[in-house]
């Protein structure tokens, strides 16, 4: 009898792949890219989008909150003179106030 059930304890059915019990790791590693990866990385192209198209003249907001217009944008330096003389980096701008923007800052 004990025989039986050492033989029974013995016998497995057939084990599925390794990648089976994978599985769920993988999908939450894709998932996790798709929710907090992905959009970081558009949002991070679509500010250097934005940098790329500044031109003098240009009213700007940087992440000190400092507002400026664009006096001139040294590419070789990576930096952007404002009026009065101020430099910033290219990398420290958050936002264009467009002129819709400034009617509404006017309001």
């Amino acid at each position: 009898m004990v025989h039986l059930i050492l033989l029974a304890a013995e016998q497995k059915g057939p084990q599925a792949p390794f990648w089976y019990s994978m599985m769920p790791v993988f999908l939450i590693l894709l998932l996790g890219y798709f929710l907090l990866m992905r959009p970081v990385q558009k949002q991070e192209q679509q500010r250097r989008q934005m940098v790329a198209t500044l031109k003098k003249n240009d009213k700007i907001v940087n992440s000190g909150g400092i507002i400026g217009v664009v006096e001139s944008i040294k590419d070789n330096e990576d930096e952007i003179v404002l009026r009065g003389g101020l430099r910033i980096l290219k990398s420290s701008v958050v936002r264009i106030l467009r002129d819709d923007e400034k009617e509404k800052d006017k309001e």
